[in-house]
């Protein structure tokens, strides 16, 4: 499933990086270890947004005007993004890097029909490839119309699968099916026009940085059902923890599909 938490932005004018990731992923993990959950302080199948608002560019980053600013978080497992909001909402203001902001409410995505193809769009870049210190691998370019690109974030999604516990090893091995698409006239268009859809970006693990490549791009991908649903909640590649790797439906009206979310301390306070 798929929440938006609507903040109130206090400080108009202030910025974010233009990757801010690693800030909403440091905030979200000092959340779940406030929080003293042991089974949720290292829960790895969960998913965020950038921080999405009216926002100027200058040299700084992004600069946000509006009243009020959205983080959109996604995961299979209702009662842990429970938990999660739960922790959130215990705070009266909070700081995102130079944003000062106050949790007000919450919605809830409608869930998508799920099917064999579907057409994403990357709301945030999907890293193939991990990073390891003092190594190049992370960063290496990878051409995404090839085999190899695809078999990568196959490979990736399968041990994620497996890891969750929630698929048996029948089930996973019925998930062979599995073809990452690039939309060709897509990425033609953006070399004649000299822009980039891949690039690299900073990791932190453990207060160690790492540099890993992120493309960023709409594909069609060809998966079993349970497949695309899993991505959609948790994630396409690697990192998708830390913000990388978020998904939506192509051609989707984001404004279409929501309606307000009233999660289980919100229920037993009311």
């Amino acid at each position: 499933m798929r929440v938006r938490i609507i903040f109130k932005l206090k400080n108009r004018g202030a910025f974010l990086p233009f990757h801010h990731q690693h800030i909403l992923a440091q905030f979200l993990k000092g959340v779940l270890v406030k929080g003293g959950n042991g089974d949720y302080i290292n829960y790895p199948f969960y998913n965020f947004s950038g921080l999405k608002g009216q926002t100027k560019v200058s040299r700084n980053g992004l600069h946000y005007y509006s009243n009020l600013v959205t983080l959109v978080l996604s995961s299979a497992d209702q009662q842990f993004l429970d938990y999660l909001l739960e922790q959130i909402f215990d705070f009266d203001n909070l700081q995102l890097g130079n944003l000062e902001v106050s949790p007000i409410y919450t919605e809830i995505e409608k869930t998508p029909e799920f099917g064999s193809e579907m057409k994403f769009i990357c709301i945030s870049p999907v890293v193939p490839t991990k990073a390891s210190f003092n190594e190049n691998d992370g960063k290496r370019f990878i051409q995404p119309k090839t085999d190899e690109f695809s078999d990568l974030l196959y490979e990736s999604t399968m041990q994620r699968m497996e890891s969750s516990g929630s698929y048996s090893n029948q089930k996973l091995s019925e998930y062979n099916k599995f073809q990452v698409v690039p939309d060709s006239v897509y990425l033609e268009r953006l070399q004649e026009r000299d822009k980039k859809f891949a690039r690299i970006y900073s990791v932190f693990d453990a207060d160690v940085r790492y540099e890993v490549r992120g493309y960023t791009l709409p594909f069609k991908l060809y998966a079993a059902k349970e497949v695309q649903e899993f991505l959609f909640n948790c994630g396409l590649g690697n990192y998708t923890y830390k913000g990388f790797g978020m998904l939506d439906i192509a051609n989707a009206n984001p404004t279409d599909r929501t309606e307000r979310y009233h999660f289980a301390k919100e229920l037993v306070t009311a």
